[in-house]
């Protein structure tokens, strides 16, 4: 099997409230537009993940959160390395202020609205497949 080559890398933040995930529609002016996903962006240059999460989802959301921790990682087909992180909000009350540019629609869906939408980002999938026990074991502690 070849290894895809890594072109970029990038975030993935998963924010979960009483079985609900956060989740974003991507705007018309970003790569996969309408696309149904969870919350995240690019690693810039001199950037850590942890770094890039906060940044990200403040820039898509206009809040920050609070990376818990890395679940794992992914490789895309189009070669993005994919770090998946456990985040929390600052608090049960916060108003998200999306930034239109990236975000048209912010709303929290179960594990099978998700999987179900007819949007749905392809990746979502993958981390229900790789990464949704390890979430749900940190959940429990």
């Amino acid at each position: 099997m070849l290894e895809t080559a890594i072109v970029r890398e990038g975030v993935i933040a998963i924010i979960e409230r009483s079985g609900r995930y956060l989740t974003i529609t991507r705007s018309q002016s970003v790569i996969a537009p309408g696309k149904v996903c969870f919350p995240g962006g690019g690693i810039e240059a001199g950037e850590t993940p942890h770094q890039a999460l906060v940044r990200e989802c403040f820039e898509e959301l206009g809040v920050l959160v609070e990376p818990i921790r890395q679940l794992g990682t992914s490789v895309t087909p189009w070669g993005v390395r994919l770090y998946w992180y456990s985040a929390k909000l600052p608090n049960e009350d916060v108003t998200f202020q999306p930034n239109p540019q990236e975000v048209s629609a912010v709303t929290w869906m179960t594990r099978d609205e998700m999987l179900a939408h007819p949007e749905a980002l392809e990746g979502n999938a993958s981390f229900f497949e790789k990464f949704e026990m390890t979430l749900q074991a940190d959940m429990k502690r």
